[in-house]
């Protein structure tokens, strides 16, 4: 069952009935995902969910887009600081449109490549869709990645170096001397990248002692800084080197995204185009052709 459907029906979650109807998968997240939580560490949970046929396809009820009522648009839900006090647990909580969510995934997101990967133990809830997508993530990696690792990973160090800590961070840097978090967080970012671009692949958990140590203060800030230049110079040759393909495959995974959905409805041929082969073959001729003529 799912276990965001176990907290509505707690009391704990209010999320619309077009959500808890479609819901594909769940995912824990976070520090629990990278094997370096602890028990007082809060649940992040993503799920992909599949909503009503007429929010994915509007023109299907007659809609004209921006003119007149328009038809409810779901994108994501999103509820924090979930408290289930019985379990002594805090839950963030944030369900995605399965088409918003293979969006991101395209776009190699870290957050949402890291919920493709996540280690089998911290899938709470999967349906025959959400086998699918797990069996298929490598498909969304491309060197693209790269960039959007880095710029997170710099966001991480930026923080560190500029941020007012307030809080629980502001005990966190009067303890260590820095902000420990944005620090094992950048290291991660990095190790991970590293992964995707000479392995095609990710373990979320390989590097949880080495984590663990910084979570656990035993690096300096300094220590960050220095690993965070080596790390940089090493993955930009690393970048050029890698066999990963360079942009995403946009017709495999929109292919694969077709796929989920007529598993959910069924036959989509009144709702969208779908090109056959013998359309793709004529499409890749003209190009070749076109390309000679040149």
């Amino acid at each position: 069952m799912s276990y965001i459907i176990k907290l509505k029906d707690k009391g704990l979650l209010t999320p619309p009935k077009h959500v808890t109807d479609g819901m594909q998968m769940e995912v824990m997240m976070g520090s629990v995902a990278y094997g370096v939580s602890s028990d007082t560490s809060d649940i992040d949970i993503y799920g992909v969910s599949i909503p009503r046929k007429e929010m994915i396809f509007p023109h299907l009820t007659g809609e004209i887009q921006g003119f007149g009522n328009q038809i409810q648009r779901f994108e994501q839900y999103q509820q924090h600081h979930v408290e289930d006090r019985q379990a002594k647990k805090i839950y963030d909580i944030t369900v995605y449109n399965i088409i918003k969510y293979f969006q991101l995934c395209m776009d190699n997101n870290p957050n949402m490549i890291d919920s493709l990967f996540v280690p089998r133990r911290c899938v709470l809830f999967t349906t025959k869709i959400g086998e699918m997508i797990r069996e298929n993530r490598k498909l969304f990696l491309h060197k693209g990645a790269w960039f959007k690792f880095k710029g997170y990973s710099y966001s991480q160090i930026h923080k560190m170096r500029i941020k007012n800590p307030e809080g629980k961070r502001k005990d966190i840097v009067d303890k260590y001397g820095y902000d420990i978090k944005f620090a094992y967080h950048c290291i991660r970012l990095l190790n991970e990248i590293e992964q995707i671009l000479a392995e095609h692949d990710l373990d979320l958990e390989r590097n949880r002692e080495q984590l663990k140590s910084i979570r656990r203060g035993e690096w300096k800030q300094e220590d960050i800084f220095k690993y965070f230049e080596t790390k940089e110079r090493e993955l930009e040759t690393l970048y050029t080197k890698s066999k990963l393909r360079h942009s995403p495959d946009e017709p495999k995974i929109k292919q694969l995204l077709v796929d989920c959905l007529e598993e959910f409805f069924g036959d989509l041929s009144s709702a969208i185009i779908i090109p056959n082969k013998t359309t793709n073959l004529i499409k890749d001729l003209e190009e070749v052709i076109n390309k000679y003529k040149k």
